[in-house]
């Protein structure tokens, strides 16, 4: 897919990728939990940067995954698939019901994911080589969800998160780690105003909350629905860009 085009990202959207000069595996017979795909960095080092791209409700691995010719190019791109099947090539990190107007999740299945994505970024260890003090994870959706959910309880694996058009749970919150433990994080957060599947307060929502934390996330607004556009795109690979221990 070219850059030199628009191109977005939908809720639950299948998105076609197109291969390039780069590897694809997926983990169907290695030492790991969850499916994924993986881009290899095109600036070859011995423990390149780690990136974890983690999809929405109703998506694969694919999906974000058609961002990764043209993310940073010293990082090692993995892209994995949620635990809970939906249907076919439809997959989550756990259930959400839309019904009452607001969401309401299956917190054992969060829970569950949390911690298989925990376990993920342990297990990656034993297949790819990574400076596992570089550890992103760039999430949509239910995947930005999940970003928020590791990083904030488990900040020694995690050095940064992008969360786009997410939230962040409070059954969460009563886990966080403290201050002391979150101080290095660092934090991209976008988000579109016209979002009518997550609300755009539920950022503005995170973001005064993890003020209160001394956490100083970088915030940025769109006059966009629940998707990603190019300039989403290019802020947060500028944000990744900028925050690669050189």
């Amino acid at each position: 897919m070219s850059l030199n085009k628009p191109f977005w990202i939908s809720f639950g959207i299948l998105i076609s990728i197109s291969i390039f000069s780069f590897t694809i595996m997926n983990s169907d017979t290695k030492n790991t939990k969850l499916h994924y795909l993986i881009r290899q960095p095109k600036i070859k080092t011995e423990n390149p940067p780690l990136l974890i791209l983690l999809h929405g409700v109703g998506g694969n691995e694919q999906n974000l995954f058609s961002f990764a010719p043209n993310l940073p190019e010293k990082f090692v791109v993995v892209s994995a698939r949620g635990p809970l099947t939906f249907g076919a090539n439809s997959f989550a990190w756990f259930q959400v019901d839309f019904s009452t107007g607001k969401p309401q999740i299956n917190e054992q299945q969060a829970e569950n994911a949390r911690k298989m994505l925990i376990d993920f970024i342990e297990d990656l260890k034993t297949e790819i080589s990574f400076d596992s003090k570089q550890v992103y994870l760039m999430g949509f959706s239910q995947g930005g969800i999940m970003s928020y959910s590791v990083a904030l309880t488990a900040p020694e694996k995690v050095s940064g998160i992008a969360v786009m058009s997410g939230r962040l749970l409070p059954e969460i919150k009563p886990f966080m780690a403290d201050e002391k433990r979150l101080e290095k994080l660092k934090i991209f957060i976008s988000h579109g105003k016209q979002d009518a599947v997550l609300n755009y307060q539920y950022a503005v929502d995170a973001l005064d909350f993890l003020k209160t934390k001394n956490l100083n996330p970088e915030f940025h607004s769109y006059e966009e629905g629940h998707t990603v556009n190019q300039q989403m795109f290019d802020d947060v690979n500028l944000w990744l860009t900028e925050n690669i221990t050189k």
